[in-house]
């Protein structure tokens, strides 16, 4: 007995081990995030944008997203509003033209939205008028100064974009707002961090930028997993590109309201996820070892984070038979062994917690609404531990429909904030 929890606890000693080297290297990367940013030198409007939106079933949503970008402080003679539908069966196209949209017809079947946008752009590369193009999701409200600090980015030698999400309704429900926390955390303690000491920027799914060119060096846009956007942003960086944080340019989403909601997707995320490590993060790593590339490390890191949750997991799991077992055979006292039990989850409610509250003060979010998702964010945050799991063992295959009925308009947004 006494071998078998020698052995047991060298595990689990191993396990914390590179759980802590990896969550160390995160949380000393997480720090720059609180160095104020350079602003970025204002350009002259010149580039023309095509803006893309992949839409299914979206006619609740879609011509608000559209109204906001006609509203762009910037010519509208250098942008167009390109809609997408794809696999609708409501009025999708309708409402989007209506609202003032031109409109794609997809005339190929399609599984994904990076399938949609590889459809997308290669028709729209063929005309050669746009210098960038813009992404979004249906359910987006995009701030009136987006183009304009994109053009700038552009400018300044920019080829990849990412803009600050934000948030359409953190006040819903305590998922809507664990989600938000979640957002508002990744802008600042990944994105703006790693862009303060010359790292790159996530691709967070909406409100990015690629320039035309850069779509032509890499052949036009070819991604094959569930998170396109992850998937292309590796591409980038293993072509020695950088993500550039631009977060002058701001749109607003619409986040989940139901756990059920909330689990469908980050199923995909996390299948999409490990897609993406298992057939980039070899290439990936042998770049940083072999060319010394600092990029290419921190991406590596941010491609087995599934990985590290479950080994985080593993340890406590450990842990916790330890200490029962130790209870069990009496070689420690009773209250030694239920700190070992139940120390590791107050810990981890209280280190959660605390960051969500953290987040929400550096990014002036707070209000007394978001109290129920700081507390619940621990939830939202395990609750990631099972998915990730069952993703390792069957990884979702499909793009579920996450249904969009948030129906606000730009003018609205900020009476509800």
């Amino acid at each position: 007995m006494k071998i078998l929890l020698a052995m047991l606890s060298t595990l689990a000693w191993g396990l914390s081990f590179f759980f802590t080297i990896y969550a160390t290297y995160n949380l000393i990367v997480a720090l720059a995030g609180f160095k104020r940013r350079k602003a970025r030198a204002a350009c002259p409007p010149k580039n023309r944008f095509a803006v893309l939106i992949a839409a299914r079933n979206e006619e609740c949503v879609i011509g608000n997203l559209v109204e906001s970008l006609n509203a762009q402080d910037y010519p509208k003679e250098l942008f167009d509003v390109y809609v997408i539908p794809n696999n609708c069966t409501d009025d999708t196209a309708g409402a989007a033209r209506k609202a003032g949209a031109k409109i794609i017809d997809c005339t190929i079947p399609v599984k994904s939205k990076g399938e949609v946008l590889t459809f997308a752009f290669d028709k729209l590369l063929e005309e050669e008028k746009y210098d960038a193009f813009c992404v979004f999701d249906a359910d987006n409200l995009v701030d009136p100064g987006f183009l304009k600090a994109m053009n700038s980015a552009v400018c300044g030698g920019a080829k990849v974009g990412q803009a600050y999400r934000d948030s359409k309704n953190p006040h819903d429900t305590a998922i809507s707002g664990s989600y938000s926390i979640y957002y508002w955390m990744i802008s600042r303690f990944y994105s703006q961090s790693r862009s303060n000491i010359g790292l790159t920027a996530i691709i967070n799914g909406s409100g990015w930028m690629v320039t035309a060119g850069m779509l032509r060096e890499m052949g036009g846009f070819h991604t094959s997993t569930l998170t396109e956007d992850l998937e292309f942003a590796t591409q980038c960086i293993l072509r020695d590109v950088k993500v550039e944080w631009v977060p002058e340019a701001r749109i607003y989403d619409e986040q989940p309201l139901t756990f059920a909601q909330s689990w469908k997707q980050r199923k995909r995320w996390s299948s999409g996820m490990i897609q993406t490590c298992s057939r980039y993060a070899p290439a990936v790593l042998r770049k940083a070892v072999r060319q010394r590339s600092a990029l290419n490390a921190d991406q590596f890191i941010f491609l087995i984070a599934p990985i590290m949750q479950v080994v985080c997991f593993l340890s406590m799991l450990i842990s916790a038979v330890l200490a029962a077992c130790y209870l069990q055979v009496q070689l420690f006292p009773a209250t030694w062994v239920y700190i070992q039990l139940f120390s590791p989850i107050g810990l981890s409610f209280l280190g959660t917690a605390g960051l969500a509250l953290l987040t929400l003060l550096t990014e002036k979010k707070f209000s007394r609404k978001m109290w129920k998702a700081v507390f619940y964010y621990w939830v939202f945050v395990m609750s990631w531990i099972p998915i990730n799991l069952l993703c390792l063992v069957k990884r979702t295959t499909v793009w579920d429909e996450i249904k969009h009925t948030r129906s606000v308009r730009m003018s609205e947004l900020s009476i509800e904030k």
